[in-house]
């Protein structure tokens, strides 16, 4: 089976009961193998009356593609040879998904169903989803019939999203998998581990499943236990690479949500859906897609021994080619329903720039990714930074949090006042309003990065190595 770099990700989903301002939210650090993985932002737009056949350029998976398509948000890699690789985006419909999660099965599972070389696999998912669906249940239905006709390449997560539901559906084997919807008082955090636990068969309404799944796991005799049917412990892993690489992120996810808790990070027992124990900010989501266990002995950039700090695999990495916040809000309450918030560079060093979706384009920033670095280009501006900040950490953490702080206070205040600038329109000239807004907040994001960075270089100017004070006494 070919290996790709999108193999290492970190998902996060809080119904809307569970949050705030009352409406759902997905999100997701789409982490790579290398650092240095380029990604564009902009809007892909409808087709009608096409005549067209998608090829996956990874593992040519061939598909013919429906005759129409709606507009929606696209995160590919500036560079496809590997695949397209969209990962995240919401659509006209105010349906949205996050692709993908990556998974692992177990061996018995996969000798019975293995994966498909050359079938559906994360670099075509969103491709071959988003454009066609209208709710997140569809969603479920839909990638379920592309997996029954062509198979699944890997184990996958994959996030779907509309304003009254949230799913989340783990691709196990080639052909079988499984979907919860996520209560709406509740959250879960996935971390490149099978997640989702109990199914209740008799409840349609909140599971779904691929046809057969059960006779498949009694043909075999594959269910460990009894009297339950937990997907985890018949499809899943529990390995020293989970306890190491993956449980100690759910971990810190619970422990920020549900602090009284106190839990192994290394468990394997940790819960998948959990309730908060205060309602979910969308700066609780952001703080810990960009945390690193934080005021943890485990913290990469804390004061723990260099054991405890190589221990674990923090959820920002150097190697975040794309974190985003997906948010559906109330169609009764504002006219700009859906917000793409998103963070390229570290997250932990990085704003997350709010862009309404319902729009037909992003910025050119955001599309431009030249292969060498050009801080014209929002991802080598965010990456740029990152590497500024980190590389006098202790110096200018509490600059950086600062910018950060003053970013996402703007970017709260700009988005009340298009609510209330929006809250008669509709049709196209809600959609052209929107889409000058995106080109006006990624400038002003742009503009007060450029004036952060000059100011920590010049700064940075005076922390050499090479500096030498004369004595006076000499």
């Amino acid at each position: 089976m070919r290996k790709h770099t999108h193999m290492a990700c970190t998902s996060i989903m809080v119904g809307k009961k569970a949050a705030m301002d009352g409406v759902n939210y997905i999100a997701r650090n789409e982490d790579n193998f290398v650092a240095n993985w380029p990604k564009r932002f902009f809007v892909q737009q409808s087709v009608s009356r096409r005549n067209e056949t998608y090829t996956s350029p990874y593992n040519k998976l061939s598909v013919k593609l429906p005759e129409s398509g709606y507009r929606y948000t696209s995160s590919p890699d500036a560079n496809q040879d590997e695949g397209w690789y969209e990962e995240d985006g919401i659509n006209e419909k105010n349906v949205g998904m996050s692709a993908t999660e990556s998974v692992v099965a177990n061996e018995k599972v996969l000798a019975y169903d293995p994966l498909i070389e050359d079938g559906v696999a994360e670099d075509s998912i969103v491709t071959l989803v988003l454009p066609y669906i209208d709710s997140a249940r569809g969603g479920v239905e839909y990638l379920g019939n592309l997996i029954s006709k062509y198979g699944s390449t890997e184990s996958n997560g994959v996030e779907f999203f509309d304003e009254d539901e949230i799913w989340y559906m783990e691709l196990a084997t080639g052909h079988h998998w499984v979907a919860i919807r996520i209560p709406d008082d509740c959250y879960a955090v996935a971390a490149n581990q099978m997640g989702i636990e109990e199914i209740d068969f008799n409840d349609p309404k909140n599971y779904m499943w691929s046809d057969g799944i059960q006779e498949f796991v009694e043909k075999y005799n594959l269910n460990p236990d009894e009297s339950h049917w937990n997907f985890r412990k018949i499809f899943g892993t529990s390995t020293m690479q989970d306890r190491h690489y993956n449980t100690p992120r759910v971990w810190y996810g619970q422990k920020v949500l549900n602090p009284s808790s106190e839990q192994n990070p290394e468990s394997s027992e940790l819960p998948f859906l959990r309730k908060p124990e205060k309602k979910i900010a969308i700066e609780d989501i952001q703080y810990i897609l960009a945390s690193h266990f934080n005021e943890t002995r485990f913290d990469p950039l804390g004061s723990g021994s260099q054991e405890d700090k190589k221990r674990y695999r923090a959820i920002s990495l150097s190697r975040t080619a794309n974190s985003h916040i997906l948010q559906l809000r109330d169609a009764k309450k504002v006219s700009a329903v859906g917000i793409e918030w998103k963070a390229f560079g570290i997250p932990s060093f990085t704003p997350y720039v709010p862009f309404f979706t319902n729009a037909t384009d992003i910025d050119g920033s955001y599309s431009f990714v030249p292969e060498k670095l050009d801080l014209k280009s929002a991802y080598w501006l965010y990456e740029t930074l990152s590497m500024v900040v980190e590389s006098h950490y202790r110096e200018f953490a509490d600059i950086n949090l600062d910018y950060q702080k003053e970013l996402a206070t703007w970017a709260r205040r700009k988005v009340a006042t298009i609510d209330k600038e929006t809250v008669n329109m509709s049709g196209s000239e809600l959609t052209d309003y929107l889409t000058v807004q995106n080109h006006k907040i990624a400038k002003y994001f742009n503009d007060a990065t450029k004036d952060h960075l000059a100011d920590l270089i010049t700064r940075g100017t005076e922390l050499s190595e090479l500096t030498f004070k004369m004595d006076p006494d000499l």
